[in-house]
């Protein structure tokens, strides 16, 4: 069985494309459509990370272009960035960073919480080492019904017999154990254990036989 993608290193992307802090405006927005990345770590010495440009930060000089009574005047940062051409002055810093070595679930919810695309993935001493994006992230969610099905009954369920008698089956992701289900206190823990397994998208619980598209119970969202 093919292990599942559970880090960050098993899915970044390790050649990524940088600039240096005098990176001038138009070749960072040549850059990002020549290479169709959102953003740009901005590196100095021999590699460290000090900052990243995004597409937001290029984006404030076209909001910010003309005068409009009507808007919201722009914060202290939003003008200087509006008004910036290197990339020293529009980078966001310090730089939201990952190591290899951290989980795909941490990195995701690290996006979500702070509302970013991309992740520079650095070392202990900050030198970057790849670029990891929210479609890397989603490729865990391709792995074929019939590997998440064989990790499953080799990890998970041997561990709780309960379940280790229902039959197992997977189709696009979806989880479906039917027969005799273990009684409601364990279904949650059922659940979670088997949502723990990258790529599963949803765990129902069904009639033995049965499609499994109308279940018994269904695993509560975690």
């Amino acid at each position: 069985m093919t292990a599942a993608p559970h880090i960050v290193s098993d899915v970044m992307t390790s050649t990524a494309v940088a600039v240096g802090p005098r990176a001038a405006y138009k070749e960072m927005v040549e850059l990002m459509r020549q290479w169709d990345v959102s953003a740009l770590p901005v590196l100095e010495g021999e590699g460290r990370v000090i900052g990243v440009v995004s597409e937001a930060d290029l984006l404030l000089k076209e909001e910010y272009r003309t005068e409009d009574p009507r808007r919201t005047s722009p914060t202290l940062d939003e003008a200087a960035k509006a008004a910036a051409q290197y990339a020293e002055d529009l980078m966001s810093t310090p730089a939201v960073t990952v190591h290899a070595d951290t989980t795909i679930a941490d990195a995701a919810r690290i996006m979500d919480r702070l509302h970013i695309k991309r992740l520079p993935v650095t070392d202990d001493a900050g030198l970057l080492q790849g670029v990891v994006s929210r479609g890397d992230l989603l490729t865990v969610f391709l792995r074929p019904d019939e590997e998440i099905a064989e990790e499953i009954r080799e990890t998970v369920l041997p561990s709780m017999p309960a379940a280790a008698r229902m039959e197992l089956s997977v189709r696009d992701g979806v989880v479906t154990l039917a027969g005799r289900a273990p009684d409601s206190a364990m279904i949650p823990l059922v659940t979670r254990a088997v949502q723990a397994v990258e790529g599963v998208v949803d765990v129902r619980f069904g009639e033995a036989g049965g499609s499994g598209g109308a279940p018994d119970a269904a695993g509560p969202a975690t």
